[in-house]
């Protein structure tokens, strides 16, 4: 429904339910349509730009990599996000904050959002960790990071991301903290648990990982800057330039996923700003699609300044992945 009023007068999510929440906002009826037009085209193209990084990785032998796996489980929590998280949330936007699915979806949909969120954010405290190791210690990389550390940690950064977002649910529902449960007036989907929580949960979700990961990419620029002014200091060695490729690969991917850790970084700063500083549903409500964008960002990150991935994706397009021997092309120096 559009809300088109001509007075000021309340519009609530269900007239007919006295403890019924306020509409936060309204829209015209334009508005209305070209957001139910445009959000469903975002979730889809999410989905799609997501799932085609996860093909490419899981295909490709070439790209069977510790970092490539963190990127994989980087694109599985955006693709997940895309199609479950972002379609909801845009219906609730578009009706005014107003909640019409009941108390159990709510509760799967507070649980999705929490746990692939956290998920994304840890496969980029897990990329930062890669990245410090390949540019600081390289000829310790391959024995520190191997295939399967980088799994395990994988999966233990999914089962912590999990285990919070269902301990936050349940605490928050079942033991009613703070007066504050799932659903505070009926038709409302949100956790407020006041200041102490939201600071709390900033500081587990985003303060903490984020800060980490800004620590390892200060180092790992101030290594890379070394680095160059010792090359430069050393010119027309042959052996000086050839050992000077691997490093200049492993900084060119360092300063591709400090770009992403950034964009994502952009996205959450609003968000929280805007959660403990500003009383304002609709402000809440635009700078959480700030945060949304990211998993749309990424792929396309991937795209502007990885080869491989333009090749990867011709391959998918024009279903030659389905051709015997397809997996052991190598992209890397294929024309």
């Amino acid at each position: 429904m559009a809300y088109e009023t001509e007075d000021h007068e309340p519009q609530y999510c269900f007239p007919a339910v006295n403890s019924s929440c306020i509409k936060s906002f309204e829209f015209s009826r334009h508005e209305y349509i070209i957001m139910y037009v445009f959000f469903p085209l975002l979730s889809a193209w999410t989905v799609f730009l997501n799932l085609v990084v996860i093909i490419s990785i899981s295909h490709f032998k070439k790209l069977h990599t510790p970092t490539n796996l963190i990127i994989l489980s980087l694109a599985v929590a955006d693709m997940l996000f895309g199609l479950f998280v972002i379609p909801v949330q845009a219906i609730t936007l578009i009706e005014a904050n107003c909640w019409y699915f009941g108390k159990t979806l709510c509760s799967l949909y507070l649980l999705a959002f929490t746990f692939l969120s956290t998920a994304s954010l840890s496969s980029l405290v897990l990329i930062a960790v890669d990245r410090y190791v390949a540019v600081c210690y390289p000829l310790h990389y391959s024995q520190k990071i191997t295939t399967t550390k980088t799994v395990i940690s994988i999966c233990l950064s999914w089962v912590f991301s999990f285990s919070y977002a269902l301990a936050m649910i349940i605490v928050y529902k079942y033991f009613n903290i703070n007066s504050s449960t799932v659903e505070v007036c009926y038709g409302d989907c949100a956790i407020s648990g006041g200041l102490p929580f939201i600071i709390a949960d900033a500081l587990i979700t985003f303060i903490f990982p984020c800060t980490i990961s800004l620590t390892l990419y200060m180092r790992i620029f101030y290594v890379v800057h070394q680095h160059v002014k010792v090359i430069n200091s050393l010119k027309g060695g042959k052996c000086v330039t050839e050992g000077s490729l691997k490093r200049k690969s492993e900084s060119k991917a360092a300063l591709i996923l400090g770009i992403i850790v950034m964009v994502y970084m952009i996205g959450y700063v609003p968000y929280y700003t805007c959660y403990i500083l500003i009383n304002s549903a609709l402000a809440r409500s635009i700078l959480s699609w700030m945060w949304n964008i990211n998993p749309v960002l990424d792929p396309l990150i991937y795209a502007i300044f990885y080869p491989w991935f333009k090749k990867t994706v011709k391959h998918i397009l024009t279903l030659k992945i389905f051709q015997p021997g397809s997996s052991l092309v190598d992209i890397f120096t294929e024309h």
